[in-house]
């Protein structure tokens, strides 16, 4: 959930790490903080709230400090040695105290630390036995601790970190520094991401590559169990054994103005204009044949792990859930092949019935997602085929899976997922199609409508968003002020509605529900009046009848229907008030673009009661803690 950054270099440190927290922002934060060394001391200040609290309390510090004493001049250097920190609280409360940097009683050690250490307490009691001082009720401070406890024995950060990390049981990454060394940072990760930055005689350290992307793009992975020593001049990585491990640079396509707004007001709508090109980008290579799609991918991807599937085992969260929902109607209705569907926090804690012949996706934009990944583990301790599909190159599920399937979407900022929601959805589809045609359960004629169809998808969402903007700030300013919505849909709609509806509670806050509109004379009409708007998914399909009959229940009871329907297909209007109309596709790749008006719905409501989209509260983009 929270975000790191260290800089080690010759230049300041603090404006480095500011700016490096500030593109951290979107991961979620209530409070931050940093730590910087120089002159033989760590300085380290930590505020409540925004990035703008932290900045206020480093000037009042600046503000407080005396002059040099004498008549003449005392130049110092600026601190070039630091970490950073954003927030979002796990354990202790919301308070200064509780933020990071933390540090030893002798703020001899400072630390920063992302994920949840689950042996804190434990630990914790032997070191107060030994005469620790916690002053915060943080699992971090422990680490704090333990990597001073060791520094006593080692006189080495580097031998400190490792010996502290041996001891940690949980999902972590952590940066430690000492007054000791004042040009050398350590740090080290088990499931949480934590990535090097490599620049001209300096070193960055970060959560996320946005962090540094102003400053370098070449960075190095730092492996599950890795411990990496950052010096100016270099970075030393060790294994789990003490043996040094080479890593070269890699560099990544992303430059700083992907990471920015684009003239857009919020990265969220950003992001939602970029879906054309994000599934253009991940269907282009994949989609070459007339009657086809090919995954293969040197190092990510072998077809063979698609042969002599019997059963497809979809895990995920969230939006990622959603998706997977959408591509369980695609696989079973072109390949034929049984699919079971979890929610991967409720997947890892059941006993099941999983193993040799099963093909299980785990769907997790960052890879890092801590409850989708430990789905995955128990699959594939059982035997089963894991694959990945992720946004993430060099994220945890691509190294825990037997495949992987990219997405492609780039950079996303704004924490609820829009983009990268529509390239998992494009990966399912070709999923479905490549185990189709291997399984020979579509013939090369459905196969190829189906490939030109997913192939004009980037021209009809540009359709699509072009169309909508003026519709859905006009349904936003008549029912904007509603506080409960309900979102209806049936077969492959009802994933639509699920993430619509999701939408709309991640960024505006307004209480709403989703259902199978079958299920909803079993008790979510009770909830009806002349003061809910029903938005129900009526894009054309086999249940369309269906769907339309359930609108005319909800108009009966005097609620506000609102239809998302397919261009062309006139009878729909009767039964609603407002429709969001999108383009003629195959039914069964309807999806793409019938979620694209309920964004947009989401987005404006959010926008006009003046909330911010881009962060919405208690939210985080990578979810590493259960």
């Amino acid at each position: 959930m929270c975000g790191i950054v260290g800089y080690v270099g010759p230049r300041a440190a603090q404006e480095l790490l500011l700016a490096g927290l500030e593109k951290l922002e979107y991961r979620g934060y209530d409070s931050a903080g940093v730590s910087l060394l120089g002159d033989g001391r760590i300085e380290s200040v930590r505020a409540v709230g925004n990035l703008e609290r932290l900045v206020e309390a480093v000037q009042a510090v600046e503000a407080t400090r005396p002059p040099p004493e004498g008549a003449v001049t005392v130049v110092t250097r600026p601190p070039t040695t630091g970490i950073g920190h954003t927030r979002w609280a796990t354990h202790g409360k919301v308070t200064e105290a509780n933020a990071h940097p933390h540090t030893d009683e002798t703020e001899r050690v400072h630390v920063v630390v992302n994920g949840i250490v689950e042996n804190y307490m434990a630990l914790k009691e032997r070191l107060s036995a030994a005469g620790a001082r916690f002053s915060s009720e943080t699992d971090a401070e422990v680490i704090a601790h333990l990597v001073a406890h060791h520094l006593e024995r080692e006189g080495d950060l580097a031998a400190a970190v490792r010996a502290a990390f041996g001891e940690l049981e949980g999902h972590f990454a952590f940066v430690a520094m000492t007054v000791d060394e004042p040009d050398v940072l350590v740090g080290a990760r088990q499931e949480c991401p934590l990535v090097v930055g490599v620049g001209k005689e300096e070193h960055f350290l970060a959560s996320a590559i946005p962090a540094f992307l102003r400053e370098t793009r070449r960075v190095q992975q730092i492996e599950d169990g890795e411990v990496v020593v950052l010096r100016p001049e270099g970075a030393t990585f060790l294994g789990p054994d003490g043996a040094e491990v080479a890593r070269l640079p890699t560099r990544v396509d992303w430059d700083e103005a992907t990471a920015e707004k684009a003239g857009y007001e919020t990265f969220m709508l950003k992001e939602i204009h970029e879906q054309p090109d994000a599934v253009a980008e991940t269907i282009a290579d994949r989609t070459l044949r007339v009657d086809g799609a090919d995954l293969a991918e040197p190092g990510a991807f072998d077809e063979a792990l698609l042969e002599g599937v019997r059963r497809v085992v979809i895990v995920a969260c969230g939006t990622s859930y959603h998706a997977g929902l959408i591509g369980r109607y695609a696989i079973e209705e072109w390949a034929r092949v049984p699919v079971e569907m979890d929610i991967a926090s409720e997947y890892r804690y059941r006993d099941p019935v999983v193993g040799e012949g099963d093909l299980v996706v785990g769907i997790t934009q960052s890879g890092e997602t801590r409850d989708t990944l430990a789905a995955m583990r128990v699959a594939r301790d059982r035997g089963a085929t894991v694959v990945a599909i992720t946004n993430v190159m060099g994220s945890q599920a691509t190294r825990e899976s037997d495949g992987v399937l990219f997405t492609r979407a780039g950079l996303e900022i704004g924490v609820a997922a829009t983009k990268t929601f529509m390239c998992q959805v494009a990966a399912m589809y070709l999923l479905a199609l490549r185990l189709a045609e291997l399984r020979g359960t579509l013939d090369a004629d459905r196969r190829a409508e189906l490939v030109a169809d997913l192939k004009r998808m980037p021209h009809l969402l540009t359709q699509t968003l072009d169309g909508l903007g003026e519709v859905a700030q006009q349904v936003a300013a008549r029912h904007g002020d509603r506080e409960f919505f309900l979102y209806l849909g049936r077969h492959i709609g009802l994933p639509v509605a699920l993430e619509g509806a999701l939408k709309l509670k991640e960024i505006s806050y307004i209480a709403t529900d989703a259902y199978a509109a079958g299920e909803m004379k079993h008790g979510p009409i009770a909830l009806l009046d002349d003061s809910t708007p029903v938005v129900c998914v009526a894009t054309d399909s086999p249940v369309l009848e269906k769907v339309a009959s359930n609108m005319q229940e909800v108009s009966a009871r005097g609620a506000h229907v609102i239809a998302v329907a397919t261009e062309g297909n006139e009878a729909i209007a009767a039964h609603a008030e407002e429709v969001l109309r999108v383009p003629r596709t195959d039914w069964t790749l309807q999806p793409m673009l019938a979620v694209v008006p309920l964004q947009m719905l989401a987005y404006a409501i959010a926008r006009r009661r003046g909330l911010n989209v881009d962060q919405p509260r208690n939210l985080a983009k990578t979810v590493t803690v259960e």
